[in-house]
């Protein structure tokens, strides 16, 4: 049975250790990243972009495939579904398929209209048992074709938005979706500190997981940071793996080009990256 993440990440805060969110792209990256975190007897979000939603033929769809994985892999471990960086009517959308936790990313409106959107899907969200995340200055990189500078957050936004009764908040702190450069400064642990001094025991989310050095994702989780998003290193590490299996000609070692042995280093892989990032979060053995 699906949950909001409202709980889990509460119990992160106080246990000073991050619930990873890992995006979901097809049947196969479900499966290994639930099989892992039930492994590990981590809770996990899944995530699911606008995009994705589409590639996977609608969020009915995907929330039908987690539903039936985990009474049929006997998923016992807290799980949520979520929307990532959704917009006002990809939420009521979502909302609508049952999912159990949206992100509504007003990042991009002015400060009062992303406020009076938030406050309207807090209302909606909380009526319904759900949990909902919102976010404070964009997050660099691309997103399903929006465009982040990788702006820190202006802490007395973050304080404005977490008075609404938001679960938990995406605060800017120079994070990028995708590779980080070579010249990246670094998160802005100043900023991080200064938005958790003004929203006090509200979990905050790091996005852009990926790349970022192990001290400084345990620094951010001893500031606060109780969700991590993992999306750009599942995709390098699937595409890496299915890369080498065709070119070592394997797919052509049985019957034809069978999708379910094309699939399985990849899946394969993306187990082994969840389930270091799990390790490194420190919510292993806390479902």
């Amino acid at each position: 049975m699906l949950v909001s993440a409202t709980e889990m990440l509460k119990k992160a805060i106080a246990g000073k250790y991050a619930v990873g969110h890992f995006n979901i792209n097809n049947l196969e990256w479900t499966k290994a990243i639930l099989e892992v975190s039930q492994e590990l007897n981590s809770p996990v979000i899944l995530g699911v972009s606008e995009g994705a939603g589409k590639y996977m033929g609608g969020y009915k769809t995907i929330v039908g495939m987690v539903n039936g994985m985990l009474e049929g892999l006997k998923i016992t471990v807290p799980v949520a579904l979520h929307l990532d960086h959704g917009t006002y009517d990809g939420c009521l959308k979502c909302i609508d398929a049952g999912f159990s936790s949206v992100m509504f990313d007003g990042s991009h409106y002015p400060i009062a209209e992303n406020v009076e959107k938030t406050t309207e899907l807090v209302n909606l969200t909380h009526k319904l048992g759900l949990s909902i995340e919102a976010e404070v200055g964009a997050i660099g990189g691309e997103e399903d074709g929006v465009i982040g500078m990788g702006e820190c957050a202006n802490p007395d936004e973050c304080k404005a938005i977490a008075d609404l009764g938001v679960d938990f908040l995406a605060a800017g702190i120079g994070n990028i979706h995708g590779k980080y450069p070579a010249n990246w400064p670094g998160l802005s642990f100043e900023t991080l500190a200064a938005v958790k001094d003004k929203v006090g025991d509200l979990p905050l989310v790091l996005h852009g997981g990926t790349g970022i050095p192990e001290d400084m994702i345990k620094k951010a989780i001893s500031l606060g940071v109780a969700k991590i998003n993992v999306n750009t290193e599942c995709q390098l590490a699937f595409a890496e793996a299915t890369r080498k299996y065709i070119e070592a000609g394997k797919d052509r070692e049985s019957k034809g080009y069978d999708p379910r042995k094309l699939l399985a280093p990849g899946a394969a892989a993306i187990k082994e990256t969840v389930k270091g990032k799990i390790e490194l979060f420190g919510s292993a053995g806390k479902a």
